[in-house]
């Protein structure tokens, strides 16, 4: 199995608009072992049910993923499951059991004909895409020793701090390859860390609060490390009115977020060498001077009504990338009614979530469902298209092309259906002699 993670906006509808039965129904007698792509909870968040099947075999994923996914999983089961200490720290041991730390680039036999290889996939920290080695499918393909397929996971942009970017495999006979921004380009790097200090500066002249809703690992470290970078090059340049940019409050309400950026410091020696070069000359790009970190949920709710009642300017990431849930839920209703405040999206937000709600319709002065509260929408709304943790287009197309012996399958999932379609059509047009599919579509 590659991944098993929750489904997530429409998504989570099944017929009739009822919630999916998340309950794993398919065998197991045959699933040699899972294998982890990355620790986002689109991609992990149904193991508990896959251990509540009965699914004792092996959790294959990278050495940083091994490190992550507990966290994760912990997380996901005090907010959904249970907070029963015991029952998730059985649940946790279980899972470390169960997990088996792969280094990057390197075969590793599964079964005696079928081997798997991680390869860095520069999405979030620990992030890969998995090379399979097994025994060609049909008479027609025996003209080769053995088949690959390839399962690219999720793919991060390039040119991006802290990751490296993805890298082709030399051959692939099947490609499994993620659409989400299949029709799309983002915004270079250099271009992104402009609009974020014109967005924040723009922002901080109401002196209200910039709200950024936050995915735990992947986009908030990235933020950091911009707004540390924007911080020690604007220094004392005013950042609002008698406002110091060395002088700004960035506060990270989020415990999860708080314990990968943790995580990320740990495990430095994965960075790329721009964000070395930083530490080398004393910087501390995740763990600066001006960030704050919000633990409690009494401190988190304190912080929330402070200020809303224009405190001070500030710059908030907290927790709820989607605006489905999390301490984010709480800042959006005390302020988004405000036009003194701001949201400020760095993420994909997925078609049915609260975010693209306010994402698409904010703009136009419309309203948003939060906790059973319809609320319009009075606060300035951005969006960051070069945050995004996810490869565009171009950087797809370029994946793709870069695979010395083009695959003769490539299947596209994990986006949406315009941006599936859009990138069949360039598929089909820059490598004809492979058969470009939709599953699920016929």
């Amino acid at each position: 199995m590659i991944d098993c993670g929750l489904f997530q906006g429409d998504e989570a509808a099944g017929q009739g608009g009822n919630e999916r039965d998340l309950d794993i129904e398919f065998p197991l007698d045959g699933v040699l072992g899972l294998v982890v792509t990355h620790v986002h909870i689109d991609h992990v968040g149904r193991i508990p049910y896959l251990l509540a099947a009965g699914f004792r075999g092996p959790i294959f994923c990278s050495e940083a993923s091994a490190l992550l996914l507990p966290l994760v999983l912990e997380d996901a089961l005090k907010v959904g499951y249970t907070r029963n200490a015991s029952l998730v720290e059985r649940f946790l041991e279980q899972v470390r059991s169960q997990v088996v730390p792969l280094p990057f680039k390197t075969w590793h036999q599964v079964a005696s004909d079928v081997s798997i290889k991680l390869h860095p996939a520069g999405h979030i920290l620990g992030s890969a895409y998995v090379e399979v080695r097994m025994p060609p499918p049909s008479v027609e393909a025996v003209s080769r020793r053995d088949w690959r397929v390839v399962f690219s996971g999720d793919f991060g942009a390039p040119h991006t701090p802290l990751l490296p970017a993805p890298r082709p495999p030399w051959r692939a006979d099947v490609l499994v390859l993620e659409s989400t921004y299949g029709d799309r380009l983002h915004e270079d790097r250099s271009r992104r860390q402009i609009r974020l200090q014109q967005v924040v500066e723009k922002a901080l002249a109401n002196r209200g609060t910039v709200i950024v809703p936050a995915f735990s690992i992947g986009r908030t470290q990235e933020l950091l490390y911009d707004l540390e970078g924007l911080i020690h090059q604007m220094g004392s340049r005013e950042a609002a009115n008698d406002l110091a940019w060395k002088d700004l409050e960035i506060i990270l309400d989020s415990p999860l977020a708080a314990k990968f950026t943790a995580s990320y410091r740990k495990l430095r020696h994965l960075w790329d060498k721009e964000s070395k070069q930083r530490l080398r000359g004393g910087r501390h790009p995740l763990a600066f001077e001006q960030l704050y970190t919000v633990d409690s949920h009494e401190e988190h709710l304190q912080t929330v009504s402070y200020l809303a009642s224009g405190g001070r300017p500030a710059v908030v990431i907290a927790a709820g990338g989607m605006c489905s849930g999390g301490r984010v839920v709480n800042y959006l209703k005390a302020m988004l009614g405000d036009p003194y405040h701001d949201v400020l999206f760095v993420g994909y937000q997925a078609a049915g979530t609260p975010g693209r709600v306010i994402q698409e319709y904010g703009p136009k002065g419309g309203y948003v469902d939060l906790d059973g509260k319809r609320i319009t929408i009075r606060s300035g709304v951005h969006t960051l298209g070069g945050y995004s943790a996810h490869a565009d287009q171009a950087s797809l197309l370029r994946f793709v092309r870069g695979i010395r012996h083009k695959p003769r399958e490539i299947h596209l999932v994990h986006g949406d259906g315009p941006a599936k379609h859009e990138l069949r059509n360039r598929l089909r047009a820059m490598v004809p002699e492979a058969e470009v599919t939709i599953p699920g579509t016929g």
